[in-house]
């Protein structure tokens, strides 16, 4: 099984190199593969001013965005299933996404696309951002309280459901008395973007994204344990409560970081472990959790270069083509549940 994830693990390395190289060449303006090489070589006097900044402050960052993104968002999908043993869970199903969406429903709709107290003020992008962070820490934290006092995992997966029931009505409360333009602006922050990272944000995103991944590596023993079932992982002195606390911090930071940078984006989360299960035909965190993070990079990076190739057509938006590479997946799951044994 090792030799087997190391293959996939090459293939989707490689596959991730032909998809960057694809998203910083292709595009509205149409730049060639050896001006591109000069400007990340260091070469970038002898090309262009126009190019060195489309290339450097837009396709290289919107590419490491949607990178770290997929695989943020794998990672968080593939810990929640396994945690809760169920193949439908993903990182909106705590309702962290919802929180980050009230978070930024109540900078757009509410607050006029700013956010401020009597410290400090925000506006425009930055308010967003810090919008959608807030509200997604401020789920995740109520969730590591209520996760003191529940200690079955499907009445925590419940109660995160609950939770984005609510967080949803208020939202649908705040769009009925916001004005057209916010209505507007809520929308578009919804259907996801990759380019919401700047060159000089792209250090703390990626900072902060490699934390959140990290936390995850280190719970691969653990989880395995789950596999086996609550009680067998307590007799090999699995703490429970601990390690589903930081699986939730790890959920929230990856899940929070991702969603206020780059919108709800739906089905990556949901879809791609299944894909790593699908092609290494094992549940062992060893090798799945690298692979899994890999695929995530490469569906997000795919996702990414099929969003700009209508070139002067427009970009067209990121959540609707995340579904239609996501959803067959799941109706796959769906359709042969009961002949994939997943958590085993």
């Amino acid at each position: 099984m090792k030799s087997k994830g190391t293959v996939y693990g090459i293939v989707l390395s490689v596959l991730i190199v032909a998809l960057l190289a694809g998203n910083l060449l292709l595009g509205t303006i149409d730049i060639p593969v050896r001006a591109v090489w000069h400007i990340l070589t260091g070469g970038a006097e002898e090309e262009p001013a126009a190019w060195r900044f489309i290339l450097l402050e837009s396709r290289l960052p919107q590419a490491v965005t949607a990178l770290l993104c997929g695989a943020s968002l794998a990672v968080s999908g593939l810990l929640l299933q396994t945690a809760f043993g169920n193949p439908l869970a993903g990182p909106s199903i705590l309702g962290i996404n919802s929180g980050a969406n009230l978070g930024v429903a109540l900078v757009m709709l509410a607050g006029g696309g700013a956010a401020a107290n009597g410290l400090f003020a925000l506006s425009g992008f930055f308010a967003v951002v810090a919008g959608a962070f807030v509200g997604s820490m401020l789920i995740m934290g109520i969730l590591l309280a209520l996760s003191t006092l529940i200690r079955s995992n499907v009445m925590l997966l419940i109660t995160g459901i609950m939770i984005g029931y609510v967080t949803s009505s208020c939202i649908s409360l705040l769009n009925f008395f916001a004005t057209a333009e916010g209505v507007h602006s809520y929308m578009i922050w919804g259907m996801g973007n990759f380019g919401g990272v700047s060159r000089a944000q792209l250090p703390w995103f990626a900072a902060l994204c490699g934390a959140g991944l990290l936390l995850a590596v280190l719970l691969i023993k653990p989880l395995n344990a789950l596999l086996l079932g609550t009680r067998y992982a307590e007799n090999l002195g699995v703490n429970i409560r601990r390690t589903r606390n930081l699986l939730l911090l790890a959920t929230g930071l990856l899940t929070s970081v991702t969603t206020a940078f780059c919108g709800p984006v739906a089905f990556i989360g949901l879809a791609v472990p299944h894909i790593a299960r699908l092609l290494l035909g094992t549940s062992n965190h060893n090798s799945l959790m690298p692979v899994t993070l890999l695929c995530g990079s490469v569906i997000a990076l795919l996702c990414n270069l099929i969003c700009i190739l209508p070139g002067e057509g427009g970009i067209i938006p990121l959540n609707a083509v995340t579904p239609v590479l996501g959803a067959p997946v799941i109706l796959y799951v769906i359709i042969n549940q009961r002949k994939i044994q997943y958590f085993n």
